[in-house]
């Protein structure tokens, strides 16, 4: 008979704050929430966004954390929401009554989840997601991993599991740590929000502009100049591009589309709500991902669940999900000819379109729906407040 009643998800970004793992962590949640179980979020107040309210089945707690952006937080931001998150375990963790704790994020949400086991005997799993891997991005991150990495170990070590989203994050994590064990659990994708997928509408782009879209935070790491240089070049001079998302290099972006030509054909979107962007992604032609570094890119996944061929670099993460010639095309990263070369060719062969298309979503809906995730995480949890059982017996 199960143990298990009640999990408790930390994360300082949850929709409609944050990006990919914000997403994942309400996914799990919400498919947590409809096998029976009660789920408890903690994660960053944010605006005029309610402390406390229900949502999907599950229960969402907000603390401060200053945070003034929705799709990015700094430093100082994460360090109060460390912080909050600990004086919430203090004030409130053992009466909540969990039984086990998932820390999306070892930096900043896993010292709540070790304070949670230490004081409440409740034990822990760490998601990692990229940023908090030493390691990840080490052109940007290097000091803050510098900083922080014997920290991050030490949670990892006392963590009942440490879950990285891919194969190229658990390589990267045991190279930080050489004797941790990290299981692998992949994201996921709304595969029930395209039930329908391209079948319904009809594909042919002889008579109109190709409508390629590219879905992520606009800073370095997403490697934006390449795809807009590689757009300058192509051929065919009918098409469209959406970039939906914002942050930083928004306004270079734009100046650089200028200066390339082709402002007139790039529409940026800036963050929309669920429903418009699932409606874009259904509405397209060939999705762009011109990203230098993933842990696994829910973006990726969900413009493959929404029936679209994907062009994207050959990077950990990326390599896992696409498949070179069968769902679309992986270049090498930062090439702005093979990009190009890649565009091309989709954009010239309406049937491969349709081709990688359709076989995208079938591996989407086989290999990785949310459904499956987060049987695999309270498969994990299981286990966790099982061993946790056992030892307090003892």
């Amino acid at each position: 008979m199960s143990i298990l009643r009640h999990i408790l998800l930390i994360n300082h970004e949850f929709p409609p704050v944050g990006g990919g793992a914000a997403t994942a962590s309400a996914a799990i949640a919400k498919e947590l929430a409809l096998s029976g179980l009660r789920v408890t979020v903690v994660t960053s107040a944010y605006g005029e966004l309610p402390r406390e309210e229900e949502k999907d089945g599950y229960a969402v707690l907000r603390v401060p954390a200053l945070r003034k952006q929705a799709d990015s937080s700094n430093i100082t931001e994460m360090t109060i929401f460390l912080l909050s998150s600990l004086w919430w375990v203090l004030r409130r963790g053992r009466l909540l009554g969990a039984d086990v704790a998932i820390a999306f994020f070892g930096i900043p949400a896993g010292p709540a989840a070790w304070l949670l086991k230490k004081t409440a005997r409740v034990p822990y799993i760490i998601s990692l997601r990229g940023g908090d891997v030493p390691g990840f991005l080490p052109e940007s991150l290097r000091l803050w991993h510098a900083l922080s990495g014997g920290i991050i170990r030490f949670l990892w070590r006392h963590a009942e599991f440490v879950v990285a989203n891919s194969m190229g994050l658990a390589r990267l994590a045991q190279r930080a740590a050489s004797k941790q064990k990290v299981e692998i659990i992949p994201n996921g994708a709304a595969t029930r929000a395209f039930e329908n997928g391209k079948d319904s509408r009809a594909l042919d782009t002889a008579n109109r502009s190709i409508r390629l879209i590219s879905v992520g935070r606009l800073h370095a790491q997403k490697n934006y100049p390449c795809l807009l240089e590689a757009m300058s070049l192509v051929a065919r001079s009918s098409w469209q591009l959406k970039i939906i998302g914002d942050g930083p290099e928004r306004r270079s972006l734009e100046a650089l589309a200028g200066r390339l030509g082709i402002a007139d054909k790039i529409t940026f979107c800036g963050w929309l709500s669920r429903s418009d962007l699932l409606r874009h992604l259904e509405d397209a032609d060939i999705f762009a991902f011109p990203s230098i570094q993933e842990g696994m890119p829910n973006a990726v996944l969900e413009a493959m669940a929404a029936g679209l061929p994907v062009i994207a670099c050959a990077i950990e993460g990326c390599e896992e999900i696409v498949l070179h010639g069968k769902t679309g095309f992986l270049v090498p990263p930062g090439n702005v000819a093979a990009f190009r070369d890649a565009l091309e060719k989709l954009m010239s062969n309406e049937e491969q379109r349709k081709t990688f298309g359709k076989n995208a979503q079938n591996r989407v809906r086989e290999e990785y729906t949310w459904n499956a995730v987060a049987l695999k995480y309270a498969r994990l949890c299981e286990k966790s407040a099982s061993n946790a059982e056992y030892s307090n017996f003892f």
